[in-house]
């Protein structure tokens, strides 16, 4: 096993890597021009005092990137993070928080440019539908990666969420608190204080939600020894609604004009309690039935992430030069005891005893350290960074049947194992960005990076060790058509390295039917993605076109295959290619001036080859339509109503394919008082959100359906502290309390933590 696991991760490579860089922006003719000292950020102008603003909606282009401002959704005062993306054009979340971008679950999610250890693994999807969108400042969406981006969590597109900061001066604060159906509820407090050179910024949010679900999965799988079919099937009923408490605290110093401090710490907690039953029926080809049982589950865990970091700003003597070292430190672990009792109506052949155990602990550890510094140089801008990064993950699983008479316990050695993995990262990158012309500006820039991988599956005493390095170019141009049109290139090479759960060979229980393993044989995937756009007004509102193609070289996909009766192994191959390519457009502004449409899709297609268990090589290919509507309409000028309508279309996945779902929500805001607004937010009106997977090969059919509760409602209220002030008048769109004067730490000093990080 060390002899495959050193060969054959040969060749990838994994960087911890930054995605909120300063790539210049792009806006008409404004490609690459040496950047001013910038001065204080200006607030958006607020409104008259019962009117939502929503022109932040749309938009904005950047050579290399989407940005998109959901800070002003009429939900997000009582929505998730998960909510928030789900209104990002080409972006989909499940009810369990599995995120997919433009059809593909190659996602990379960082928050400020920085990748955590809460939005990795299986802890992704319960941070996402735990943390507070009203935290959220606006998502990037980088399809294509610049040589500023490394490879961490798969390689593939970049949503950089970029959390609120506010460095204005004096003080500003917000109270919201909403309530749901079946004892659903949520608070959070955040504020900010900055006053001469001190800047401070903080907040607290509690969450008592979840998601209870039904599932139905109807299996036949080949009889090798007469060629016909066997059917069997599962359903199950899973509820429990867990409590999550976040803290998150900012601290910026001026040390004079040019240098800023900045210290930042957060965490997250969430219980994990849940209580499910299963019921499994086992048939043979002659319709006899060989095993009918029931399995009761109960579990009870929690997950504890931490973050902490400390960055220094300094501006340099020429207008635009910058320098930026950061550090961030981040953990998450998980940990459940599940405690199982099975009751046969029909005991199958060798059924296992009646009552089991079994503890899960994951862990998963990030340090990165990095810096960028940037100045301008021959007309243009040119920027270097250098990133040095250590992730750490382990998996820690023991299971115990215990004897129902005398409650003895034996630990299984079959469904026990452990396993750690260890990369280390150094990578330096440099990029030019300059005007070609008064029409053409482009991005160009060269990454390397060097990766040190140890691997210990502790259960079987194997260790392997690798080192590697790569390098991956990238190149963006832009083109001004008009004043008002641009035209857009980008490409981008990229690796997706297999990760600690792809490769750990040791087969993990999931339950009487399914198990799942990772893959030492896996190779890295290799994508090359190109793009082109075209950006205009039509009518007044603001419309992109874009065009993309991606192929993907030993493509990871899943691959599932029988290894007992009717125990199915999931586990990861590389597939013999896959490409995609697509259409995605997007228009919004205002159709009148009371109503708002905000609205994108996606037309893709994308096929995918590789082999089942029988040697059979096949090509599965789809072709889909995706797309999200959402109407903004001002009732009055104390109500806003909002109807979003999401269309996720089909996709391909490992030997089968997930079917098309659709979704509608509705929001409604009702401004009480300047400072005071009702909140109600209803998801899923028609409950028609469901998951459904179907897969068909040689030996194995299935149909996999999972239906979430469905309609949820919530209702709240939010508070701004303060009042509608003269500085409110003169611009500032948040109330404020405490002195007015003083300078905050968004002045000479630039941004605390997070937001336009270093790469």
């Amino acid at each position: 096993m060390h002899k495959i696991l050193f060969h054959c991760l040969a060749g990838g490579s994994l960087l911890v890597s930054s995605a909120a860089v300063q790539a210049q922006t792009v806006s008409g003719d404004s490609v690459a021009k040496p950047a001013p000292a910038p001065a204080p950020a200006k607030a958006p102008a607020v409104d008259a005092p019962a009117t939502v603003s929503i022109t932040a909606e749309r938009p904005t282009g950047r050579i290399d990137r989407q940005v998109y401002d959901v800070k002003s959704d009429v939900g997000s005062t009582n929505g998730t993070a998960a909510d928030a993306l789900n209104n990002v054009p080409s972006v989909a979340v499940d009810p369990d928080g599995s995120v997919s971008l433009r059809g593909s679950s190659n996602v990379q999610i960082l928050i400020d440019g920085k990748p955590s250890a809460m939005l990795q693994g299986d802890s992704r999807g319960a941070t996402l539908n735990a943390m507070a969108a009203d935290d959220i400042e606006s998502v990037e969406v980088i399809n294509n990666p610049g040589a500023q981006f490394g490879n961490e969590a798969g390689g593939g597109p970049i949503l950089n969420l970029v959390m609120k900061r506010n460095r204005k001066p004096g003080g500003f604060g917000s109270v919201n608190a909403n309530a749901g159906i079946a004892g659903r509820y949520n608070t959070s407090a955040s504020g900010s204080y900055n006053e001469g050179p001190w800047g401070y910024q903080g907040g607290i949010n509690f969450r008592h939600d979840g998601r209870n679900s039904v599932g139905e999965v109807r299996r036949e799988r080949l009889e090798r020894d007469t060629g016909a079919f066997a059917p069997s099937s599962q359903s199950s009923v899973s509820n429990g609604l867990n409590d999550t408490l976040g803290l998150n605290g900012t601290v910026n110093y001026n040390l004079n004009a040019n240098d800023t401090l900045a210290a930042s710490v957060s965490y997250n907690g969430r219980s994990n309690d849940q209580r499910s039953q299963d019921r499994y029926i086992n048939g043979d080809s002659l319709g006899n039935t060989i095993g009918d049982y029931t399995r009761r589950t109960v579990r009870n865990g929690d997950s504890r992430n931490y973050s902490w970091g400390g960055r220094y700003d300094h501006k340099g003597e020429a207008p635009g030069e910058s320098l930026k070292i950061d550090l961030r430190v981040s953990s998450s672990t998980n940990e459940s005891d599940s405690d199982y009792a099975n009751a046969y109506a029909v005991a199958p052949v060798n059924a296992f005893d009646s009552r089991a155990r079994q503890h899960s602990e994951t862990g998963n550890r990030i340090v990165d350290f990095s810096g960028d510094y940037e100045r301008p140089l021959a007309g243009g801008t040119a920027k270097l960074g250098y990133k040095v990064a250590d992730n750490k993950s382990s998996f820690d699983t023991l299971y115990t049947d215990i004897n129902p008479a005398s409650l003895a316990e034996t630990v299984n050695p079959m469904r026990s194992n452990r396993f750690e993995m260890d990369e280390r990262t150094i990578a330096l990158y440099g990029s030019y960005q300059m005007r070609l012309s008064e029409r053409w500006g482009a991005l160009a820039g060269l990454r390397a990076e060097y990766t040190d991988l140890n691997v210990r599956q502790i259960t079987s005493s194997v260790e392997a060790s690798n080192n590697y390095l790569n390098y991956i170019p990238s190149l963006f141009a832009t083109y001004k058509v008009s004043d008002e049109s641009n035209l857009r290139f980008s490409y981008a090479h990229r690796i997706r390295r297999p990760n600690a759960g792809d490769l750990n060979p040791y087969v993990v229980y999931r339950d009487e039917f399914n198990v799942s393993a990772g893959n030492p044989k896996l190779k890295p995937t290799q994508t090359d993605s190109f793009e082109i756009g075209y950006e205009t007004k039509i009518a007044g509102l603001e419309s992109s076109l874009r065009a993309y193609h991606r192929r993907d070289t030993d493509a990871i996909v899943d691959y599932r295959y029988f290894i007992g009766e009717n125990v199915l192994l999931t586990t990861r191959q590389n597939g013999e290619g896959s490409h995609s390519s697509g259409l995605e457009f997007s228009v919004s502004g205002k159709l009148t001036p009371s109503l708002t449409l905000n609205t994108s899709g996606n037309l893709a297609r994308s096929q995918q080859t590789s082999s089942d268990d029988l040697g059979n090589l096949s090509t599965r290919t789809a072709n889909a339509l995706s797309g999200r509507a959402r109407l903004n309409y001002q009732l009055n000028p104390a109500n806003q109503v909002q109807l979003a309508l999401q269309m996720q279309g089909k996709m391909l996945s490992g030997q089968g394919y997930r079917s098309p779902n659709n979704t509608l929500n509705l929001s409604w805001r009702h401004t009480v008082t300047p400072q005071l607004s009702l909140v109600m937010n209803v998801t899923d009106v028609f409950s028609s959100n469901k998951m459904e997977t179907v897969i068909n090969s040689a030996s194995l059919r299935e149909t996999s359906t999972r239906r979430f509760d469905g309609r949820m409602l919530y209702v709240g209220l939010s508070y701004r502290l303060g009042g509608a002030t003269s500085a409110a008048k003169e611009g500032e769109r948040e109330p404020r309390f405490g002195p007015p004067g003083g300078r905050g730490p968004g002045g000479p000093g630039g941004p605390g933590p997070g937001g336009e990080g270093p790469g």
